[in-house]
């Protein structure tokens, strides 16, 4: 079953041509340079970038997909070599949504193929079941039935949620954020720092040359873990009012904000770890699948992997840096699964964009 998939929940335009759970090609446009200037995603700016540029991006996927077929064009691969076409309905940017369901609607009725819509938390957690085109075929998802229940953390935007996957396509969330998410924290702290926007990566950068005890910092909601429940705030406002003790309406020295942002990086690591490892107290698991963007820090991935080999878990991860951000290879992986359970949309014309999706 070939699938084309379309992602636009945010600033990236990306399409992606999956079989089964191998990618076979993942293409993404990303926005980031140009809303760097805004020190945040401009709404109007995302929705026009993805429409001059979604066109480009799904001839590149099949181009890419099927580069030994020559054809005329690379939409006239869709009609002969694609089974499905598939789209993130949401969560995600509203204006920016309508962007990919519109293009992906008008590809499904042009082809008379079926639309499966996808949550794209449900992407992220699905990622880790991605596989390359290069490797040879292991039954991934096969393997993966008799590792249920499992625990998945997905960070990534907006999102920070543990969720409890009792199966694929069935999922319950167990802790999520009462106010910015771990990656927005991430970002608004780098932001903070002078490092501009997307700053979480920087960030990161930065904390590696850094002494992450040289500033003292709360960790978020420490002795309330039983609560199962994310919360940046408090960290955030005390980093800021600790800059400005630090610069005294000076600026910052290069070793200052190398400690301050693995301070800071630290304490908000702190609290994922706790959170964790309380919830894999509560919920024996064999499996820990870990995606998102926030994925993508090494660090973060050293300290999750500690938890996971001191608790005999077995950690998935995407196997491409390029599965951690928003991409259109996770939503096909994660219809096909829906394709196989025969979810397609019953009504094309009625399928519209839930900027507020919720995962269940």
């Amino acid at each position: 079953m070939k699938i084309l998939a379309i992602d636009t929940s945010c600033d990236e335009t990306a399409a992606a041509v999956t079989e089964g759970t191998k990618v076979l090609s993942n293409i993404i446009w990303s926005q980031a340079s140009l809303h760097a200037k805004f020190g945040g995603i401009y709404p109007s700016l995302a929705k026009r970038k993805h429409e001059e540029r979604i066109d480009f991006v799904i001839e590149k996927a099949l181009s890419s997909a099927f580069s030994k077929l020559l054809v005329p064009s690379a939409y006239s691969l869709v009609s002969k070599y694609i089974d499905v076409i598939a789209v993130t309905i949401g969560p995600g940017l509203a204006i920016a949504l309508e962007v990919g369901i519109k293009k992906a609607k008008e590809l499904a009725k042009k082809y008379n193929k079926p639309l499966v819509t996808v949550n794209h938390v449900e992407g992220h957690v699905l990622s880790v079941l991605a596989e390359s085109k290069k490797t040879p075929s292991t039954n991934y998802h096969l393997l993966t039935t008799k590792s249920f229940p499992t625990l998945a953390f997905v960070a990534s935007g907006g999102t920070t949620q543990l969720i409890l996957a009792k199966e694929i396509g069935k999922y319950e969330i167990i802790a999520q954020t009462s106010d910015d998410a771990l990656g927005e924290a991430l970002d608004k702290a780098a932001r903070m720092l002078g490092l501009g926007y997307p700053g979480g990566a920087i960030l990161e950068k930065m904390a590696k040359e850094g002494n992450s005890n040289s500033y003292p910092l709360p960790i978020p909601m420490i002795g309330q873990e039983n609560k199962f429940k994310f919360s940046y705030s408090g960290l955030k406002t005390a980093f800021y009012r600790l800059i400005e003790q630090t610069t005294k309406g000076k600026g910052l020295e290069k070793q200052q904000i190398y400690d301050l942002a693995a301070s800071f990086q630290d304490k908000a690591f702190q609290h994922v770890e706790r959170i964790i490892k309380k919830a894999l107290k509560k919920y024996p698991v064999k499996e820990f699948w870990f995606g998102g963007g926030v994925s993508a820090n090494i660090e973060l991935r050293k300290r999750i992997r500690k938890i996971c080999k001191e608790n005999d878990i077995l950690l998935r991860l995407p196997y491409s840096k390029k599965l951690c951000t928003d991409n259109a290879a996770m939503i096909g992986v994660s219809s096909y699964f829906k394709a196989e359970r025969g979810e397609f949309a019953k009504d094309i014309e009625k399928v519209e964009r839930i900027p507020r999706a919720k995962l269940n």
